[in-house]
């Protein structure tokens, strides 16, 4: 009777590896929330992400929420760190890092930071990447009595950079004091050298892969586009990734995970923006298959 059962237990073995099934489980999943966000606004995609991959370790790492994610994004990320570091060290194959919004900027500045961090796969979910520029409904709750074109005034200057949204503001006609002021940004995108760039590069690539996902009917990254690192000129023409500066000088690995076939992109139409984590076709078209 044992024999039989082992006979058993070991043909059951053998159709799940021939059947593609994972039975070693899923990296645990960390997300990393946006703006006046906070858990709560992650329990369905936790839910999509534990029912296609049973058993599945989902964790919204919890602070910063609602309005105090206008913090400085420095000092979240110090915070962020500390917690992504303790879910890291349990995690010995390593974990997915899941960063919607401004998320996904502070999820930048994690991986750029952090030494021999074991990430496999960074998915930014509809973040601006790449910045902000655009007079939006949260720009308006933030910066009510300014308009897009004025909004620098606030931004770019050493108080502006005490709130978050100034840390990615990026208005391309006041390029010049965009790298004076911001003190954010342009470090992680290489614009303004500093001492740790070749370290923050080698941290970033450690990243296995990197998904970018975004669209044209977002209503609040803007352009869209920077969700997929592209952005606008000086004539607000938007400038794909691929032709921007700091992929052409491959300043954070950009272009060298691009190269590797590491980048994936994956562009959604008709979705607004606070309906990425809860439309499950954007986890079942864009998200799911990279969190194995």
């Amino acid at each position: 009777m044992m024999k039989t059962l082992q006979v058993l237990q070991g043909s059951l073995l053998l159709l799940l590896l021939v059947a593609g099934v994972c039975i070693d489980g899923y990296k645990p999943v960390v997300i990393v929330h946006g703006l006046f966000d906070g858990p709560k606004q992650f329990d369905m995609l936790s839910q999509y992400i534990r029912k296609a991959h049973p058993g599945t370790e989902v964790t919204t790492i919890s602070m910063f929420n609602n309005k105090t994610s206008l913090m400085s994004l420095w000092w979240q990320v110090l915070r962020f760190r500390r917690a992504l570091t303790s879910i890291m060290q349990k995690a010995a194959d390593g974990v997915h890092l899941l960063c919607f919004s401004q998320g996904g900027v502070i999820c930048r500045a994690l991986l750029s930071t952090i030494p021999n961090h074991n990430v496999h796969t960074f998915i930014a979910l509809s973040s601006p990447l790449a910045g902000q520029y655009g007079a939006t409904e949260y720009l308006r709750q933030v910066f009510p009595k300014y308009l897009k074109k004025t909004v620098y005034l606030a931004c770019y200057k050493k108080s502006g950079q005490l709130i978050s949204i100034c840390n990615y503001w990026k208005d391309p006609h006041q390029r010049s004091l965009y790298l004076q002021y911001s003190n954010f940004l342009p470090l992680l995108d290489g614009e303004k050298p500093h001492k740790d760039m070749k370290a923050w590069r080698k941290n970033f690539l450690r990243i296995q892969k990197l998904v970018l996902i975004g669209g044209p009917d977002d209503g609040v990254i803007t352009p869209w586009q920077s969700s997929h690192f592209g952005f606008f000129d000086s004539s607000e023409n938007v400038v794909e990734m691929r032709d921007q500066w700091f992929y052409k000088e491959d300043t954070f690995g950009l272009q060298t995970l691009d190269v590797r076939g590491d980048v994936a992109l994956c562009a959604r139409a008709g979705v607004k923006h606070t309906h990425w984590h809860s439309d499950y076709s954007v986890f079942s078209s864009c998200i799911e298959k990279w969190l194995i």
